[in-house]
């Protein structure tokens, strides 16, 4: 059965491919799993250099890109989930590729709900743990829930993978304490620290006591340099860390790196701290996989970024820069990059409430639109929440004679572009509402498919 069931599978890849449509990154998967339930650690068991699993809230589709770039750059063949279909089918689907070349390396990056049940089919060698934001408690629960089936499956791979760990991330950190085979990362450049913690910042007391946490400095959210005063509990040193960052608005920012072989000095072509994070993490597990630091950061040098993750692409003889946001954290670190911008700003919010955007939309009140108050000249918002995201921009100070609302994604899209007083409209989607942009700019001829 399982034979057959690959053979099917990948027919239906196949035919996916050939008639443009978007489930070709899950139905495959989706078969192959119905029909032999142990595909998983089958197909994996084909790859004869092992797997990598990564995990994180924010940033994996772009993390696993970057790592994937850096394997390329030393020449490794890697199976890899690039499409982001994070799910068990979709990792399913990327392996129908296993066993097809000698010495091949899977890099798979799983959602945080889905990543115990993928670890134990699959049986990693190297798993990176980026960071746990508030995301989806209608579908996650609360951070501890997810903190606690991590910590299980880190208790149950100790000894038999490594570990690479966000340092500046209290409840991922946590998972490595006392533990051999852990590689940490982090920032160390206090010039992009922030006042303090934001309101959306998560994790703010310690799990070992349940003290309040102390900041010494605050990146992100709730990532940065902390300490418990009751229990003595701190941040762990980074083996790999950004010492000094230079963030240069849309065109990216200069990053340099402490690693265990030295520095590296890069030119990161993705704005803002959120990606200077997935960089770190990513030099942090190319590393581990025994990739050069010189080949590690030429890689990301030349990075040309992740699907739907500030993808510019161009559109009616102007720009269509794209930045997915889908949780308060996030969110407020594209708010932070597009302050840096110069003159005013035309936005194109893109607001849905499906399954795996998550249904509750609350999180937009916690998010910081407050920065953009007085620099925004239109603000088209669309999507199935469309009038909830206009009334947030005007609590937030934006005149509401900027903001216009079309629930319709492809002609409010078009009119948001049309209407631009500048050569660039961010677009700011949610994660469906991104897919279906990206089937819209394909119907247009301007961008491929989200699943090629």
């Amino acid at each position: 059965m399982f034979r057959i069931a690959r053979v099917l599978a990948r027919a239906v890849r196949a035919a996916s491919r050939r008639l443009g449509r978007s489930g070709g990154t899950t139905a495959p998967g989706r078969l192959m799993l119905r029909l032999a339930p142990d595909a998983l650690r089958r197909l994996s068991g084909k790859l004869e250099a092992g797997s990598v699993l990564l995990s994180a809230t924010n940033g994996k589709t772009t993390t696993a890109a970057m790592i994937a770039a850096a394997l390329a750059r030393d020449g490794r063949d890697v199976v890899h989930n690039r499409a982001g279909s994070n799910m068990a089918w979709g990792v399913a689907t990327a392996l129908l590729d296993a066993g097809r070349a000698p010495g091949q390396l899977g890099l798979f990056e799983v959602d945080e709900a889905w990543l115990p049940r993928v670890a134990r089919e699959v049986g990693p060698h190297v798993l990176l743990l980026s960071n746990l934001f508030r995301d989806q408690l209608d579908r996650y629960g609360e951070l501890e829930l997810l903190a606690d089936r991590w910590a299980e499956l880190v208790e149950e791979l100790d000894g038999r993978a490594r570990f690479v760990l966000n340092a500046d991330d209290p409840l991922v950190a946590d998972l490595g304490r006392d533990r051999r085979g852990v590689t940490y990362f982090g920032l160390e450049d206090d010039s992009q620290a922030l006042p303090g913690l934001q309101h959306a910042a998560d994790s703010k007391h310690c799990r070992n006591c349940g003290s309040p946490y102390t900041y010494d400095a605050v990146y992100l959210g709730h990532l940065g340099r902390y300490r418990c005063p009751a229990c003595g509990r701190e941040r762990p040193r980074p083996q790999v860390a950004a010492t000094r960052v230079e963030l240069e608005g849309m065109s990216g920012s200069r990053v340099e790196l402490r690693t265990p072989q030295g520095e590296l000095s890069i030119r990161l072509p993705l704005p803002g701290v959120y990606n200077v994070y997935n960089a770190v993490a990513a030099v942090a597990t190319a590393l581990e996989l025994g990739v050069s630091p010189a080949a590690a950061g030429e890689a990301l040098e030349r990075f040309g970024g992740a699907f739907g993750r500030v993808e510019t692409i161009p559109m009616d003889g102007r720009r269509l820069s794209i930045l997915l946001i889908k949780n308060p954290a996030g969110a407020n670190e594209v708010l932070r990059t597009l302050t840096l911008e110069p003159g005013d700003l035309d936005l194109w919010l893109a607001l849905n409430d499906g399954v795996a955007d998550g249904r509750d939309v609350s999180w937009i009140w916690d998010a910081d639109f407050e920065v953009l108050a007085g620099r925004v000249r239109r603000a088209t918002c669309s999507g199935t929440r469309a009038e909830e995201m206009a009334l947030r921009l005007k609590y937030a100070g934006i005149a509401e004679g900027a903001i216009a609302t079309n629930r319709h994604l492809g002609d409010s899209v078009e009119a948001a572009v049309r209407a631009a007083g500048s050569d660039r409209v961010y677009a700011l989607p949610t994660y469906t509402a991104l897919l279906d942009l990206r089937d819209i700019l394909a119907r247009r001829g301007l961008a491929g498919r989200w699943s090629e």
